[in-house]
């Protein structure tokens, strides 16, 4: 068997995929980083028949062009057919102290070809929160400071303010009784954005956010600022 290059690049957040595709299944849906340690990990495992080359790097958040200080190990190997690995997250440089920081872990899985295919071979990307906690901040958790958030209508906005050490990761925003799409994260210290949706009136919201394990988390209700 062998590894050939004709082949479609597909990611995995664009197709609805959290953590398995063609076969390969990746141990999560997000990693948190303990800073109390050196490293962390996160499984893949292939249960088909067919090996894969496995692709794994960090990048930064978006909009940044400095280099991720992670290393994974191993970045690029052949995950046979029955098999997993076990990568390594190595923490290279220094981050912040006083509150979480948030990067990305992709993770590439390229198929096999028998040599005589000419098949178009498909690679699926797959890219979940990196997220680095402090040492300091392991006595509480996202869920416990969630109604820290500030929230403010804006004309057609809603906007969300993060006071916290922590990143807040949203699963479900509804205001006014309206399902608010499209939610994504708010950083610590930073204002998150979101469209208001069309009649949803009031102040009245309610929303939950995803905990360590990537599940949902209790329901809040707020009010959201006029």
């Amino acid at each position: 068997m062998k590894f050939i290059g004709k082949m479609i690049l597909i990611s995995a957040a664009a197709l609805g995929i959290t953590d398995a595709y063609a076969g390969v299944i990746i141990g999560g849906t997000r990693v948190i980083f303990d800073g109390a340690k050196k490293e962390a990990s996160i499984n893949v495992n292939n249960p088909d028949s067919s090996p894969y080359l496995i692709q794994s790097w960090v990048d930064m958040p978006q909009g940044e062009n400095n280099k991720a200080p992670f290393v994974i190990t191993p970045p690029l190997y052949r995950l046979e057919g029955g098999q997993q690995n076990v990568e390594r997250i190595v923490l290279t440089g220094a981050l912040p102290q006083n509150k979480e920081s948030l990067f990305w872990l992709n993770i590439k899985a390229i198929p096999s070809a028998a040599a005589q295919t000419n098949a178009l071979q498909i690679a699926v990307k797959t890219r979940i929160k990196l997220i680095y906690r402090p040492a300091n901040l392991k006595g509480s958790s996202p869920e416990e400071q969630a109604n820290q958030l500030k929230w403010q209508r804006r004309g057609n906005t809603l906007e969300v303010s993060n006071p916290t050490q922590y990143v807040i990761n949203f699963n479900e925003i509804s205001l006014g009784g309206k399902k608010v799409e499209d939610v994504t994260f708010v950083l610590p210290g930073s204002v998150t954005r979101f469209a208001i949706p069309q009649g949803a009136n009031g102040s009245a919201m309610t929303f939950k956010i995803i905990n360590d394990y990537g599940s949902p988390g209790i329901t809040h209700q707020v009010n959201a600022s006029l």
